[in-house]
């Protein structure tokens, strides 16, 4: 009896493979953001320029050429969820009846929405607690105030390093910055480094890191319910302290596809 080859033998029992199949997901691109409004609620506050110059505005509409490269379905902000005043407002403004307010809600979410005709943008924010002053005042008591008296300036002087960056270039150039990989994992590290903070008995600095940690986890939350299809494309305005928290989080999903803000920038010919 004729014999076959070995391989030959092998290649007959193993059947033949169909193309890789590569299962379709939904995407989010969370863009990093400093408050243009100068809101002043921040640890450390970037003093921002009014974004409604004609500069400004132009400067603007460099950064929604490279975010309409994304094609997102649906928009969402750092406002409470099924917020009725965002809600009334983004309605107001497509029917002409309301003006952009100087943050990048209205100049980056509603302006995107109604160029790319989004009936809604959505709210997906969540408050919580962040315990800083218990920290300060466990570290003054254990004689310990030089340790978050220097994780506080350390936050102070990136600050004034963006907001000096930021009087210096355009706003697409301030988002790359902001949004960049290195940016990204000192927002997270800067947490971190406080950890040593506590005690048995009073977990004072840790307890701060996990109310931060659940905050942007219920706020990745609210986004994630936004997705409802494998074809939905997220864009998530936020502002640039919840960036690295909120890429894990969506990295870390085998349903999403992270996408980052870089990635659109046009193609070098």
């Amino acid at each position: 009896m004729r014999k076959i080859p070995w391989m030959m033998a092998l290649l007959v029992l193993i059947p033949a493979c169909a193309a890789a199949q590569v299962t379709p997901r939904a995407e989010v691109l969370v863009l990093g953001t400093y408050h243009m409004g100068n809101p002043g609620r921040d640890v450390a506050n970037l003093k921002a320029d009014d974004v409604r110059s004609p500069q400004r505005q132009k400067e603007l509409d460099e950064l929604l050429t490279v975010l309409k490269r994304f094609q997102p379905t649906k928009i969402a902000v750092e406002d409470d969820v099924d917020s009725p005043r965002l809600k009334a407002r983004y309605e107001e403004y497509l029917a002409g009846k309301q003006d952009l307010r100087a943050n990048e809600v209205d100049q980056i979410g509603f302006r995107l929405g109604r160029e790319l005709g989004h009936k809604s943008v959505y709210g997906v924010d969540e408050e919580g607690d962040f315990p800083l002053q218990h920290v300060i005042n466990f570290a003054a008591a254990k004689g310990r105030s030089k340790e978050i008296e220097a994780q506080i300036d350390s936050w102070k002087r990136q600050s004034k390093v963006e907001e000096d960056y930021l009087h210096t270039h355009s706003l697409l150039q301030m988002m790359l910055l902001l949004n960049s990989d290195e940016s990204s994992a000192r927002g997270v590290a800067g947490y971190y480094s406080m950890v040593p903070l506590g005690e048995p008995g009073d977990y004072a600095a840790p307890d701060l890191l996990a109310a931060w940690y659940q905050r942007n986890i219920r706020i990745y939350h609210n986004i994630r319910a936004l997705v409802q299809s494998p074809q939905d494309r997220v864009l998530v305005i936020y502002g640039a302290g919840h960036l690295g928290w909120l890429q894990q989080d969506i990295a870390n999903d085998p349903t999403l596809r992270l996408r980052k803000l870089s990635e659109f920038l046009p193609k070098c010919e």
